[in-house]
């Protein structure tokens, strides 16, 4: 007896030391992807990013499970929205795995017409924490780190939408060194050397957009394109031990937890809208894997696709963002060292009443008229900087774009520079890329610079001053006519969409004859489409500022001046 179970204490032993050799430090891949779960946890955490809001950002990274809690899950048929549930669950989510089904996640909090779902999102946030998810994978001999963020509702310059789905990744070589990163922004993105990156650490710094949530490499990029983000560090900031960090498996059944079920949903995160807010940039985006055909999720091939970060593009993005505050700079520097100059002439008596030359108005002569010319042009060119310089108006008879009447969707001015009407409901007018400062403020400062430098100047030499300003009024109506005439560049860049033939023509039309027309466009779904276009009240005062100011210039340069006065005898 005592030897058998001597026998089974031998017996365990041994398989007591074969358990002790089995390495239990290699950690599960169940995501069968040939990483080790573990290693890839540890690869998210070491270059998870710091997320740097602009100040008046209103949505932030948050689980995909508060959407789901809000939505309905919804199909559309044609022009029907059939309600499939309303109230999905992750797990069932996986089984909607086809993009052409049209299935959709539709939020009924509130719809993009309205501020509902950011309402409920700010009366929630302090409860829902952020999220953020990351996938890790590899391809070729390359690893890459995915970071994919969620907001709630995207609200941006030239689209809006329920649900918004952003993404940074970051490249490691055969030998585990990062050598690039990619963001995405809007449809597209941009890529950067390793050493481009900022960095916190090995944290790569994502400077994300108002709105949009485009994430950016630097805090003063995004004023260049269309959209024109507005991007800043002057907001909140998320650093990776504010937000939790979620590791996912990867696509198709058995290559993540049930709780991961939502990766396979091949609808859309968001309202699927009518068949034109597709192209308007209204309809929700489609969750990690189907983005881009997949090809977002694939990682390299769309990453390497996207323009590169350009060094001397970033000086020019710096100076822009920076433009107000060194505008303000170089002018107060400027007032200066005149305000010093005439102080000094002061001093040595070489200034005399009207010390302004534009004031030196005796009586009927040619020096006072052309002072008189001036000064109503002055006058002309302040005036011009509240009134519109360039308009296109459109006035839609029927669909869903009707309007009430002729409506400006294009507008020029001194005050909002260049701005659009997309014709959508609590929308209005946008400013779209351009400036980040109002035309005003140049043209205003032109006009305290010119006035200042007429101190003290002798008739001759305020003439040509005069005719200078005069020509340089001219250059911003100039600028317009010839952007106005470049337009049917845009021509050739339209969709071939129904109708796209016609909209050529129109902008032909409107580009060849750009100082101002009309005509009508014959639209099926929106009848006979009527447009106007020209220059507005603003380029005509500019060009009569312009007018009178080379005028007065040249009766300035040939009046003779009196300086003397009579000799006693």
């Amino acid at each position: 007896m005592n030897i058998k179970i001597l026998g089974k204490c031998v017996f365990l032993c041994a398989i007591f030391v074969c358990l002790l050799n089995i390495p239990f430090s290699n950690a599960a891949d169940y995501d069968n992807d040939g990483i080790d779960d573990e290693d890839e946890k540890t690869l998210a955490e070491r270059f998870a990013p710091i997320f740097y809001f602009e100040k008046e950002e209103e949505l932030f990274p948050v689980a995909i499970s508060y959407h789901l809690s809000n939505s309905n899950l919804n199909k559309s048929e044609g022009n029907a929205s059939i309600l499939i549930d309303a109230n999905p669950s992750v797990e069932e989510l996986s089984k909607y795995n086809d993009a052409d089904e049209n299935y959709y996640l539709d939020n009924r909090k509130g719809t993009i017409d309205d501020n509902s779902i950011i309402k409920d999102y700010r009366e929630n946030m302090g409860s829902l924490g952020y999220t953020v998810y990351s996938h890790v994978f590899k391809r070729n001999n390359n690893i890459i780190i995915q970071y994919w963020i969620f907001y709630a509702f995207n609200r941006g310059t030239l689209n809006t939408h329920e649900g918004d789905w952003e993404m940074v990744q970051i490249i490691l070589n055969e030998n585990g060194e990062p050598v690039k990163a990619m963001y995405s922004q809007h449809i597209s993105g941009q890529k950067a050397e390793w050493e481009q990156v900022e960095k916190n650490g090995g944290h790569i710094k994502v400077y994300v957009a108002r709105g949009s949530h485009a994430n950016y490499f630097r805090y003063y990029q995004g004023m260049l394109g269309l959209a024109r983000d507005v991007v800043g560090k002057n907001g909140r900031i998320l650093k990776p031990d504010d937000y939790s960090l979620v590791i996912l498996g990867e696509a198709g059944e058995g290559n993540h937890g049930t709780n991961q079920n939502w990766i396979d949903f091949a609808g859309r995160w968001g309202d699927f809208g009518g068949g034109e807010d597709e192209l308007r940039g209204k309809r929700g985006p489609y969750g990690p894997v189907y983005r881009e055909n997949g090809e977002i999720w694939n990682g390299i091939e769309w990453g390497e696709s996207l323009p590169a970060l350009r060094n001397d593009v970033l000086k020019i993005e710096w100076l822009l963002y920076h433009f107000t505050t060194l505008y303000f700079m170089v002018l107060v520097a400027f007032l200066t060292f005149i305000l010093f100059s005439i102080y000094r002439r002061y001093k040595k008596g070489g200034l005399k009443k009207p010390f302004i030359h534009l004031l030196k108005i005796d009586g009927i002569n040619m020096k006072s008229i052309g002072n008189i010319l001036a000064i109503i042009g002055v006058a002309l060119a302040i005036a011009a900087l509240f009134y519109p310089w360039y308009d296109i108006s459109v006035n839609i008879p029927e669909g869903k774009y009707k309007t009430p009447g002729l409506t400006e969707i294009l507008s020029i001015d001194g005050m909002q520079g260049v701005q659009i009407n997309l014709l959508e409901a609590n929308s209005g007018m946008i400013q779209i890329g351009a400036l980040p400062i109002p035309f005003s403020l140049i043209i205003g400062a032109a006009i305290i610079f010119f006035i200042l430098r007429t101190i003290g100047m002798e008739s001759k030499k305020a003439g040509k001053k005069y005719m200078v300003r005069g020509i340089k009024f001219l250059i911003p109506v100039i600028l317009i006519i010839i952007g106005i005439m470049f337009l049917q560049i845009l021509a050739f860049q339209i969709s071939e969409v129904e109708t796209a033939e016609d909209v050529k023509e129109i902008i032909k039309n409107i580009s060849s004859h750009p100082v101002g027309g009309e005509d009508t466009l014959n639209l099926p779904d929106y009848g006979n489409v009527y447009l106007e276009w020209g220059l507005e009240k603003g380029a005509i005062l500019l060009l009569l500022s312009s007018i009178l100011l080379i005028i007065s210039g040249l009766v300035e340069m040939i009046a003779k001046e009196n300086n003397s006065s009579p000799k006693n005898h």
